[in-house]
């Protein structure tokens, strides 16, 4: 057995050193991975005595994957989808698989191939997109939160898949096939039935005794695990779907998070696995006879997909800069499209070769889509001018609800920008005051909410000249931006030395070095969420006014449409 220490060591060391280099490289870790699995086989780096027990190791990895996905999973996931992601979704995924389904029929490869590839190139990665969003701050934006919601509908199919394609067995003769769908779907129903039925009136309280002792609770999780892999994969389907629903049985209890922290360190170490198993499946004649497709899907990937979007959400109204931002950030393939067509080579449906085009796939888009989101921005400002087409459908908010004199003779006025959240508890105290408002936002179902308001409605981007001109920046008396964009505030601050430099302008800033850059641009005060709710807590203790937080818990929970 020693070998397979000095094996998996080597692999590990490895790793890790190109992990470093990947992160300095701004790449996400997955590509580092890929890369190890590269060096170590095509590349004979390595000579892997025992490539059953990585593979097996491998396949633990996605086991626990899934795991922790279905623990995760709670129905108020399903209720916080937005009908703009479920439609964006809809058509993009209808048209992507198409558009993967039609270029691998003409290549050559054989309809079930096809299948599979349609299938990876319909789903974006929620790993890269939710770390680059992050990184950014931008996951409390409109085109954050929109390619959030199509990510997590996206993860949902992506299951229902799995689940479908570990029960499907190839060699079934034509006349069969019908009888084979509805013999997996019984067998998933039962499946999820009794999964639902042991997650809502045994396991809640079964865990709630188990917790008391960590180890306990770990260890019965684990063999929880196991256990249903073992059943799922006896009744036909893979032991990697038994995760998944061990997760899921498992989502409501109260220590559900608990578990969730000790298995993702099990998680992260065999996934690490099951990607360097990938780099080393990719021989290089694979790799060379599936080049030229692995070009073409993956600028589907990176370019139709995106483009997919941004079209649905200029139909659906949305401004040019939402939606270019929206389909940018969803422009490439996704771990499960890897998980995916990995499951389908193991169950025998396709052959290593679609498992090498789609793992090209892969490295081109996770490469290529980092870099693009990064300079997302950048690349909008180049290309603004250019993408006008994108408003297909104006949304006339404003129009429908103001008369477009009294916007001419605004003077002395303020303008908040952002509506949402912070937004809309300054609205409700700059409308206790007689004092001309306009709102100006780029999320039309924030401004709909507000067309009983007596302010004025702008749809757009501040950023845009025209919004500027029709808010009457050069005039106004006040300007508050809730919005946490530090690139965008400071362009706003900018802006505003040169129109109207006896305004008064307040921003918003996420941390103490954002908040010295607005202020060194300008800005007359900056609200740091964070400072200004310590301050108000501290006022409370001063006061030695503590009956107060009940009233504010009252008007808190109102806002939250929440019952006391």
């Amino acid at each position: 057995m020693a070998p397979i220490f000095l094996e998996i060591t080597i692999i590990i060391v490895l790793a890790a050193f190109l992990t470093s280099v990947f992160r300095f490289l701004k790449q996400p870790a997955i590509l580092a991975y890929i890369l190890t699995g590269i060096i170590i086989g095509p590349l004979g780096f390595l000579n892997i005595r025992n490539p059953d027990f990585i593979q097996t190791l491998a396949q633990l990895g996605i086991t626990f994957l899934l795991f922790t996905l279905g623990l995760e999973i709670r129905i108020k996931d399903f209720t916080s989808i937005s009908k703009v992601a479920l439609i964006v979704s809809a058509v993009q995924i209808s048209f992507s698989f198409l558009a993967g389904y039609i270029i691998s029929l003409l290549f050559g490869l054989n309809a079930q191939s096809a299948i599979y590839i349609g299938i990876a190139v319909t789903f974006s990665s929620t790993v890269i997109v939710i770390k680059l969003i992050s990184e950014k701050r931008e996951l409390h934006s409109l085109h954050g939160k929109i390619a959030i919601g199509v990510l997590l509908i996206q993860d949902f199919l992506a299951i229902a898949i799995l689940i479908f394609l570990s029960g499907f067995n190839p060699q079934l003769v034509i006349v069969e096939p019908f009888a084979k769908f509805a013999q997996i779907a019984i067998k998933g129903a039962i499946l999820f039935g009794a999964v639902w039925y042991l997650g809502s009136n045994v396991f809640p309280k079964l865990v709630e005794k188990l917790a008391r002792s960590t180890e306990t609770l770990f260890l019965a999780s684990i063999a929880w695990v196991f256990g249903l892999a073992a059943l799922v994969s006896s009744v036909g389907f893979s032991v990697e779907i038994g995760g998944f629903l061990a997760g899921l049985a498992l989502a409501n209890s109260i220590a559900n998070y608990q578990i969730i922290a000790r298995a993702r360190i099990l998680q992260d170490f065999f996934i690490i696995l099951f990607f360097v198993l990938l780099g080393i499946q990719m021989a290089f004649g694979n790799i060379l006879s599936v080049l030229a497709i692995a070009i073409v899907l993956s600028a589907i990937v990176l370019i139709v997909k995106p483009f997919i979007v941004m079209i649905i959400m200029g139909i659906l109204g949305f401004k040019k800069r939402t939606s270019f931002l929206t389909g940018v950030s969803l422009g490439q393939v996704s771990e499960f499209s890897l998980i995916t067509v990995f499951l389908g080579a193991k169950l025998g449906h396709i052959s290593n070769e679609v498992v090498s085009l789609v793992s090209l796939c892969a490295i081109i888009t996770f490469t290529i889509s980092t870099y693009l989101m990064a300079g997302s921005k950048n690349i909008y400002k180049f290309l603004n001018h250019r993408l006008s087409f994108l408003e297909l459908v104006p949304v006339k908010i404003e129009e429908s609800v103001e008369s477009l004199n009294k916007m001419l003779e605004l003077k002395n006025h303020v303008v908040l920008i952002g509506a949402d959240q912070m937004g809309q508890s300054i609205l409700d105290a700059l409308e206790d005051i007689d004092i001309d408002v306009v709102v100006v936002d780029f999320d039309p179902e924030i401004l709909k909410k507000l067309e009983q308001n007596k302010v004025h409605k702008l749809f757009g981007d501040i950023a845009d000249l025209d919004i500027q001109e029709r808010a009457h920046l050069d005039c106004a008396k006040l300007v508050i931006s809730t919005n946490p964009d530090l690139e965008d505030n400071l362009l706003l601050l900018k802006e505003l030395k040169h129109e109207n430099r006896k305004a008064k302008v307040v921003v918003m800033a996420l941390d103490i070095n954002e908040a010295k850059a607005l202020y060194k641009e300008g800005a007359d005060y900056v609200i740091l969420p964070h400072l200004a709710g310590g301050r108000q807590i501290a006022k409370l203790i001063e006061d030695d006014n503590m009956e107060k937080i009940e009233s504010l818990k009252t008007k808190d929970m109102k806002f939250l449409d929440l019952s006391a």
